[in-house]
């Protein structure tokens, strides 16, 4: 980040990432700026791609998704053919939330889902998820507790 942001606009950021819905006024006052100038370097952390959007936090537990899955997946031919196809397939899959191309493993990708259940993770695994051409082996690891998440960088 040399040069790209100063120690107010860490300000600014940390103060979103701890409440998005702040109002512009409040966080003016909490970064001891005036409201335009404030508004001006949001706007700027926005339109670098350093902001890229504002998001509400939810529980998975609470919505029904019981179960955290890590999946590590190895493609059986290693071109950009198999890897964009692969990667517009999984775009689609709602319990997918993160999905990762990795290095120093023997799998290509690792992806986290959330799912209610065995059940429902048998269904995503052997309906969709495996129907995915060029997919050779799946390995699955379940989360047995999150000892901490963290989205806030500065």
């Amino acid at each position: 980040m040399p040069n790209l942001i100063d120690d107010i606009d860490k300000q600014i950021l940390k103060q979103l990432q701890n409440n998005a819905r702040i109002s512009n006024l409040e966080l003016a006052e909490l970064v001891y700026l005036s409201p335009t100038p404030c508004t001006r370097r949001v706007k700027h952390l926005e339109n670098t791609g350093i902001i890229t959007g504002y998001h509400a936090h939810t529980n998975p537990q609470k919505l029904g998704f019981s179960l955290s899955v890590y999946i590590a997946i190895s493609m059986d031919r290693h071109t950009a053919e198999r890897f964009a196809n692969f990667e517009e397939k999984i775009k689609n899959f709602p319990e997918v939330i993160s999905c990762s191309i990795v290095t120093g493993r023997s799998e290509d990708y690792l992806i986290r889902a959330v799912v209610r259940d065995m059940a429902h993770y048998e269904e995503f695994l052997l309906h969709r998820l495996n129907r995915i051409e060029g997919i050779a082996q799946v390995h699955t690891s379940f989360e047995l507790r999150e000892v901490f998440s963290r989205t806030a960088l500065c």
